[in-house]
């Protein structure tokens, strides 16, 4: 019996008021230690994991700087002309970037060679994992892609206008826009580009400039015996028998998102390395002072970018490429273009894959290039450019203008203007553009004015 009571003794105790509270609020502070822990755990988990330091890009081939690159064509890797030491000690004169953060380094991997291609031969990259199988359509993105009477032609054209033996240099240009954006920038490298090379000949592959407007635009340049004809593209050709002909084909079927950077822009990604591939010469982009004769590159690509400290280039840049036809880097190029493209990574399909690709295969068998340091064409990076349009405030300062001109005119075959951060900037009286401006000039009355 009294075992009985005391075990409804205990019963009653179990189920008392302040029992259960005691206990109910034991449980969240139980819970809250848990919470707290968990959250230390993946704090420390997630540490680990994202620092992580991206290793550098594979060290390029170091050259002979007083080599010329038709001289080192022949060999079996790349060849890297870089600055001079009194050049990497002299910072007053370097307006180029000198340390970022690099591209990761892409393990080497073996790309097919080319074969005959079926849609169903690459699996390409959308831009999005939630992309879907089809894309809607995008209006004037997809307009471009329509082929023409005028783009149907677009290989007799070129072969015929390269065919003149008074072309003694081949230069291709892209403008993937309407005929009233090309304006005073855009014409002043096509005059630039004939004041160093007279004897060129350039081919603008655009449609908007295949036109009578685009005819009356360029025609100053005839009038002056200078020889340029804009040409509409016929994508289908000039990719063919590449997997840029794969990548093009799906992109036709909307089954490639082009993401939210401009089509024209990525387009002339590719179309740079096909028409490359199929012509051979020179492309360059239409932002550029160009200063003196590529006679001596071939088979060249510039950095934009070293690291002073290795003398390694971090990034190199493809606004302008000089390759013979059928080059294989080239071909390597578009492969890549195609096998990972994303629309909405600005430079993936540009600087960075050009310098992906390099990394990869540098110091691989049958790819013979030189790669220029950045003040061959990229002497002053996008962050500076506005240095370049500024005149003189004072006496140190003028005579800072003074001796970055003589490093141009002495280093430099080409000057990037980066458009997309210097198109608003007025070029000043005294200023290193107004300088070069008056140097390269073809139209000298109008030449300033165009800017």
């Amino acid at each position: 019996m009294s075992e009985e009571k005391k075990n409804r003794s205990s019963d009653d105790e179990a189920h008392s008021p302040a029992v259960q509270r005691l206990k109910q609020s034991q449980r969240p502070l139980f819970t809250s230690i848990f919470a707290i822990c968990l959250f230390l755990s993946l704090g420390y988990n997630g540490f680990s994991i994202f620092y992580v330091k991206l290793p550098f890009l594979a060290d390029g081939q170091v050259a002979d700087s007083g080599k010329s690159p038709e001289n080192a064509a022949g060999g079996t890797q790349a060849k890297t002309i870089l600055p001079s030491s009194s050049a990497k000690r002299s910072s007053s004169s370097l307006l180029y970037a000198v340390k970022e953060e690099q591209p990761p380094v892409i393990r080497k991997t073996h790309l097919p060679l080319l074969k005959k291609l079926e849609s169903t031969d690459i699996i390409v990259r959308n831009s999005s994992p939630n992309t879907p199988r089809r894309v809607p359509k995008r209006g004037y993105a997809f307009n471009i892609l329509r082929p023409g009477n005028l783009s149907r032609r677009f290989s007799v054209r070129v072969t015929e206008f390269f065919g003149n033996p008074s072309c003694k240099f081949r230069f291709f240009m892209t403008w993937i826009s309407s005929l009233e954006s090309f304006g005073g920038r855009e014409f002043f490298t096509v005059e630039s580009m004939f004041k160093s090379h007279p004897n060129a000949c350039l081919v603008i592959v655009s449609d908007s400039l295949d036109s009578r407007g685009g005819k009356q635009l360029l025609s100053p340049f005839g009038e002056k015996g200078f020889r340029v004809i804009a040409v509409s593209p016929d994508f289908d050709y000039i990719f063919k028998n590449t997997m840029g002909e794969v990548w093009f084909d799906r992109l036709k079927k909307r089954k490639i998102n082009p993401g939210e950077i401009s089509l024209g822009q990525n387009l002339s990604n590719l179309l740079r390395l096909a028409l490359l591939y199929k012509f051979g010469g020179i492309y360059i982009d239409t932002d550029f002072v160009v200063l003196k004769s590529f006679s001596g590159l071939r088979n060249a690509i510039g950095a934009q970018t070293i690291d002073l400290e290795t003398g390694n280039w971090s990034r190199l840049n493809n606004a302008v490429m000089i390759f013979d036809k059928h080059h294989p880097l080239l071909l390597k190029f578009i492969e890549e273009f195609a096998l990972t493209f994303n629309g909405n990574k600005w430079g993936h399909n540009g600087p960075y894959l050009v310098s992906r690709v390099v990394s990869r295969v540098n110091g691989s068998p049958g790819f013979n290039f030189t790669i220029w340091p950045p003040p061959a064409f990229y002497p002053v990076d996008w962050s500076r450019i506005p240095s370049f349009f500024k005149g003189p405030r004072d006496k140190p300062h003028s005579k800072w203008l003074a001796g970055k001109l003589r490093h141009l005119r002495n280093h430099s075959f080409a000057v990037h203007l980066w458009n997309r951060h210097s198109s608003d900037l007025k070029i000043q009286k005294g200023s290193i553009m107004d300088h070069l401006v008056s140097d390269s000039c073809v139209f000298c009355n109008s030449s300033l004015s165009s800017f």
